[in-house]
């Protein structure tokens, strides 16, 4: 198959107050900051860009699905149940919204947290095949 999409760079997350919410991803996240002013923040994040946007009150990311849920539109991965449990942990120790930990009926378990705007992610134990392939390839190159 030829894909003509290769990765997903950015992902835009609406905030009220671009300098709060950056110091937030950065404390609680691990983001690190490359640009902020008063209208936008670009972070690196999960090996990509997120952008910070200042917008009105209660916009967030989410969505309401078909049955009147609320969803995320947006979820990371870490490498396994014991990295996703720890994670929880440790994000309920920082004082982060989050849910509890489900199993959804397919491989792996996951978890919603919120940051201060009412963004909703989720984060799943299942880290997908070819991340973790091409992670392998770039420790393989930084060793040599």
């Amino acid at each position: 198959m030829n894909k003509k999409l290769i990765r997903v760079g950015t992902t835009y997350v609406p905030v009220l107050h671009v300098d709060h919410s950056a110091k937030w991803y950065t404390e609680k996240l691990g983001a690190t900051i490359n640009y902020c002013d008063d209208e936008k923040a670009i972070l690196d994040l999960a090996d990509q860009s997120f952008f910070l946007v200042r917008s009105l009150k209660d916009e967030t990311s989410n969505f309401i699905d078909d049955k009147g849920e609320k969803r995320f539109s947006l979820t990371f991965e870490v490498d396994g149940k014991e990295a996703l449990y720890n994670l929880h942990a440790e994000f309920r120790t920082q004082g982060i919204q989050t849910g509890d930990i489900e199993d959804r009926g397919h491989t792996g378990e996951n978890f919603v947290f919120f940051d201060p705007d009412g963004n909703c992610f989720d984060v799943w134990s299942v880290l997908s095949p070819e991340y973790k392939a091409l992670r392998k390839e770039t420790v393989s190159e930084i060793e040599r």
